[in-house]
């Protein structure tokens, strides 16, 4: 259990609307000790440590749903401004980018450079891409910076649209009929196409990766405003 003053004082919010996977989720950081909070509210999210944002279902009605609540600015404040840490799920993690074509034509939040595209076909192999995946980490910190050396963690997938971007912004891959890009990061943006909390131990691993990243960089904050 995590007994860091920090996490109770300023707790995680799991950003609540309305396509999310949030009691899985939540159910993984009771596990793990970390203290959180769901909510939409701006003053919650402006007193936050770190944001999740989960999501399953469409890219439009995610978008859709963000903009209904009037959540953008106040997340691009906490997120672009602010610095705040914030960790995307699955369709969380697909937003976080330029577009999507799913259905249609439409825009993300852009915050990391890239695309969602539907798996073209790859052999005898199924769409959507369901369950187990041996990932390939490229960029171990902070993410994958509890998996153990030399190993290849698995993790649970259930997804028909891959995300496409330059190569400075993935932090792992999986092999899908082709490389397909898993995990990705830039500054303080992270996003999974997988879901931790139902990959087990690698994904709790993955969880605490993510929180000793947070708590180093609000300490790394609090010392700057002392200097």
């Amino acid at each position: 259990m995590v007994k860091d003053k920090f996490f109770w004082k300023r707790p995680v919010v799991v950003i609540d609307y309305g396509v999310g996977n949030i009691f899985s989720i939540t159910n993984a950081l009771e596990h793990l000790g970390y203290s959180y909070m769901i909510s939409n509210k701006e003053a919650d999210i402006k007193a936050a440590s770190a944001l999740i944002l989960p999501g399953v279902g469409a890219f439009k009605e995610a978008m859709n749903n963000l903009n209904s609540l009037g959540l953008i600015p106040t997340l691009e404040e906490a997120v672009l401004i602010q610095k705040k840490p914030i960790l995307g799920i699955c369709l969380g993690m697909q937003i976080l980018g330029t577009s999507s074509e799913e259905n249609g034509h439409y825009k993300g939040l852009d915050w990391i450079p890239g695309k969602n595209v539907l798996f073209t076909e790859i052999g005898n192999l199924k769409i959507p891409h369901v369950g187990w995946n041996t990932v390939n980490i490229k960029r171990k910190i902070p993410l994958f910076s509890n998996i153990l050396e030399n190993s290849q963690p698995h993790y649970y997938f259930d997804h028909s649209y891959h995300f496409v971007c330059d190569e400075e912004f993935i932090s792992a891959t999986c092999n899908y009929g082709k490389e397909v890009v898993v995990a990705i990061q830039k500054e303080n943006i992270f996003g999974v196409q997988f879901h931790p909390e139902k990959s087990q131990n690698s994904g709790f691993r993955l969880y605490r990766g993510f929180f000793e990243y947070v708590k180093s960089q609000f300490k790394h904050r609090m010392v700057k405003m002392d200097a």
